[in-house]
């Protein structure tokens, strides 16, 4: 099948002009869209039935075998297809070397009840997270570690930011994900029987003397103040990851990782 795209060669276009102010998350709140850059990240995007609303195609792109294939298959799933020079494919992405596609996906609705409650694996839950990068990481980790869902509590970041898609990797389009305040999502996992395991500076067990084999939920707090006073005490254990004294904490993306493969091990990676 022969592709015949729109063709947009201004930077004044309209369209044009929306895409490159998908970067603030008003205008992804306004259309409900956001950006993904890259082969690989929007052929995951298809092969997880997301809807790409617009696939842009730089011109050198459609020189290559590999992105024709992708665009007759978001062609196919209903996308836009539109070409454009390559120096405004980088003013959409705001790089000088941008890939050679970039879509426009429509974001979904991150509801806690869209989540299996009774699924029996690791559950990570981010209190009050900030930072892009370390969200984007956070999923990649649980898409590798298959957790059963990320539940992001309070005001966190927005996992469809630039920064965040791009840290994923891809595993924003695999991961089960859901937003929740603390009260609807602590009622939520004792409902579905989940023991709450808090990384923390007042645990007095090392991580990997907690039992992660029952159905869990790891807990990991805000990147500058950790978890309030009131939120740990609802959970069932607080553990500590063991540091030598140099520096006075780890990343939140590695720490989540640590206790996440703590409890993957402990369930013999399966």
């Amino acid at each position: 099948m022969t592709v015949i795209p729109d063709l947009i060669s201004s930077a004044n276009n309209p369209l044009i002009k929306m895409l490159r102010a998908l970067d603030r998350k008003k205008t992804r709140a306004e259309t409900g869209l956001f950006l993904a850059e890259g082969a690989r990240l929007i052929e995951q995007a298809l092969a997880q039935h997301w809807d790409v609303d617009t696939l842009i195609v730089s011109t050198s792109g459609f020189e290559r075998d590999y992105i024709n294939a992708l665009v007759q298959r978001a062609m196919k799933q209903g996308a836009r297809i539109v070409q454009v020079p390559d120096r405004i494919a980088g003013s959409i992405a705001r790089k000088d070397n941008p890939q050679a596609v970039i879509a426009a996906i429509k974001q979904r609705e991150l509801k806690l009840k869209s989540l299996d409650s009774a699924h029996s694996g690791l559950w990570i839950g981010l209190y009050q997270v900030r930072d892009p990068g370390n969200l984007g990481t956070i999923l990649r980790t649980a898409d590798c570690a298959d957790v059963a869902g990320v539940i992001m509590i309070d005001q966190c970041c927005d996992p469809y930011s630039v920064e965040s898609v791009r840290a994923s990797m891809g595993s924003l389009f695999d991961v089960r994900l859901a937003r929740a305040d603390f009260e609807t999502f602590n009622t939520w996992r004792k409902q579905a029987g989940l023991s709450m395991v808090a990384a923390s500076v007042n645990g007095a067990t090392n991580h990997t003397g907690i039992d992660f084999k029952p159905p869990s939920i790891i807990l990991m707090g805000n990147e500058q103040s950790g978890l309030p006073d009131a939120v740990e005490a609802t959970c069932d254990h607080l553990c500590l990851i063991p540091m030598r004294g140099g520096a006075d904490s780890l990343n939140l993306a590695q720490a989540t990782a640590i206790m996440l493969y703590e409890g993957w091990r402990q369930r013999d990676f399966a």
